[in-house]
């Protein structure tokens, strides 16, 4: 089937999430010395470096070492990879589709850490009323999803669970998660695949069901990525950076209440749908190790296969096991 672009009809709700970027600054040389240096890190609202920004656990410790933070506000993954590869930050996090697709873009990248497990994260919705039961319903149906999202994914393998391919439904891109939500809404789709906070908002806000799955192999990891040039030349600013975000994920785990209430007035969210979101995490910080590889060119496979990326790519190349910023110090 065609896959579609779904666009709002005028007067609904704007986007929450916009496809621009909402911040760019130019890059200072960074060395190993530390001699007054700026690293620039680019964030994304409500995610785990902005987290790590409002706990000033890094601007203390690279302070200590001759260094200042600049921080720049990304409202979407693929912009920040953008700003990544062409060298207007240092540093970023984004879901595990931007780094592939900035990989098969031939993008300047090298992934540097990810989060721990967040199989939770996501999941696919219809309305409450729908008389779609399970996945395998969904054949002829069609689900609103970005692109090449981590929700996107999910629903590509519970659809091969369920003995469907992904020809078998009619995929529907919309451009963010509030898009998405206004067309299961207003029944322009079947089904909604979305992720935290949005998957949790729409389960707080409108009456749906959350159709049961059996995808087992999803780790839906965050990733940590660093352009090559700062990463080989302050691998010892990377590790830092990995182990201040790990110890803002251990305080973030200690005290949920008020992540959700930080998180909440970030991205302008009830509390309650943000500690739903929070609820089904942990957070964390772990090195890249032969698992996480394997999942991720897993998807990088998956994504080759529905024409999502022109040719094959090996994300080993780009996620090292023995880089020196590996640290010793992650939980």
């Amino acid at each position: 089937m065609t896959k579609t672009s779904f666009f709002l009809k005028s007067g609904l709700t704007a986007g929450l999430l916009s496809l621009g970027l909402a911040g760019c600054g130019d890059t200072n040389t960074n060395d190993a010395e530390g001699n007054g240096d700026t690293v620039t890190i680019g964030y994304q609202t409500g995610n785990t470096l902005n987290v790590l920004m409002e706990t000033g656990y890094l601007d203390e410790r690279l302070e200590e070492e001759g260094y200042d933070v600049e921080w720049i506000e990304f409202e979407v993954g693929s912009a920040l990879m953008e700003a990544l590869a062409s060298g207007n930050i240092d540093y970023g996090n984004a879901a595990d589709g931007p780094g592939i697709f900035a990989q098969a873009s031939g993008h300047d990248i090298v992934y540097t850490g990810g989060s721990v497990p967040h199989e939770e994260g996501v999941g696919i919705m219809v309305q409450e009323d729908s008389d779609i039961d399970s996945v395998s319903d969904l054949e002829g149906r069609s689900i609103a999803a970005t692109e090449g999202g981590n929700h996107f994914y999910l629903a590509v393998l519970a659809l091969e669970e369920a003995g469907l391919s992904f020809d078998d439904v009619d995929f529907t891109y919309v451009n963010d998660a509030s898009q998405g939500q206004a067309a299961l809404e207003s029944n322009e789709v079947d089904a909604l695949a979305s992720w935290d906070p949005f998957f949790a908002a729409v389960e707080e806000n409108l009456n749906v069901r959350t159709l049961d799955h059996d995808v087992t192999d999803y780790p839906n990891r965050t990733f940590y990525f660093a352009t090559n040039e700062f990463a080989e030349e302050s691998p010892e600013v990377v590790q830092m950076i990995l182990e201040e975000t790990n110890r803002s994920d251990q305080w973030a785990n200690e005290n949920p209440e008020d992540v959700s209430e930080l998180l909440a007035g970030m991205v302008g969210m009830d509390e309650s749908v943000m500690e739903r979101a929070i609820d089904r995490r942990t957070f964390g910080v772990e090195n890249i190790d032969e698992d996480i590889i394997d999942a991720q060119q897993q998807q990088a496979d998956v994504y080759y296969e529905i024409d999502l990326i022109e040719d094959e790519i090996d994300v080993s190349e780009v996620m090292p096991t023995d880089a020196p910023w590996t640290s010793d110090n992650l939980e």
